[in-house]
């Protein structure tokens, strides 16, 4: 529990030092990924500092969070969230940072009209455009973020996105100067369901790399809990 512990007083340091040399007045969000983490470290985490959690199962989600202590603390679903899942988690999550297609935000919409709940949500984006991942490609953001006004049940809150492994960490901050120059576009767009104010990168190895490009939520899973089984 200790290594936790210090673990996120370390991350929280890493942090201040990136908002005192940017000089950055908005809060940055250390947010726990909890994949595979009992229930008992992450309630030990969340008496610890973190702001959020995020969940990147549905069942396993299900299975833990009736142990969990949040004391109102958010929970984010940030996995791929299939269509026939939704159901399952929209009354029990806060966001949803993974939503990646029509399809998706069709249902959730359907799913929150039944419990008249409005769903704040981050669209993933692509922006390495690699065929293995989910996401949206950059280019083609601005379509589906005007198609999002069709929704009632949604609030579109900003970007989530995951880099490719670059070799080189040039290459990672260019895919993060994209984000937040996509970000930074839509911040000031007056839309009804659209308040942009959250951009969702930067993880375990890159977190302060992601912060220095503009990120004001960190997602951060073995830098907290250690590597996982």
């Amino acid at each position: 529990m200790e290594y936790v512990k210090d673990n996120i007083l370390k991350i929280r340091y890493d942090i201040d030092q990136c908002i005192s040399k940017n000089n950055i007045k908005e809060k940055i969000e250390l947010m726990a990924v909890t994949k595979t983490v009992a229930p008992e470290i992450v309630n030990f985490a969340i008496a610890n500092g973190i702001d959020s959690i995020g969940e990147n199962r549905v069942q396993e989600f299900l299975a833990k969070r009736t142990y969990y202590n949040l004391n109102n603390l958010p929970v984010n679903f940030i996995g791929h969230l299939q269509t026939n899942k939704v159901k399952s988690i929209v009354d029990k999550v806060d966001m949803i940072q993974s939503v990646d297609s029509l399809r998706v935000l069709t249902e959730i919409n359907q799913k929150c009209s039944l419990i008249n709940k409005k769903m704040e949500i981050l669209l993933q984006v692509n922006i390495s455009n690699e065929e293995s991942k989910y996401g949206i490609k950059l280019d083609e953001i601005d379509d589906f973020l005007g198609k999002t006004v069709d929704f009632e049940h949604i609030i579109v809150k900003g970007f989530m996105a995951i880099p490719k492994k670059y070799d080189k960490i040039s290459e990672t901050i260019k895919d993060f100067d994209k984000m937040f120059n996509l970000y930074i576009d839509n911040c000031d767009k007056k839309v009804d369901n659209r308040y942009i104010s959250v951009l969702s990168m930067g993880m375990s190895n890159d977190y302060d790399v992601a912060i220095n490009c503009g990120s004001n939520l960190v997602r951060v899973g073995s830098g907290i809990f250690g590597r996982r089984k």
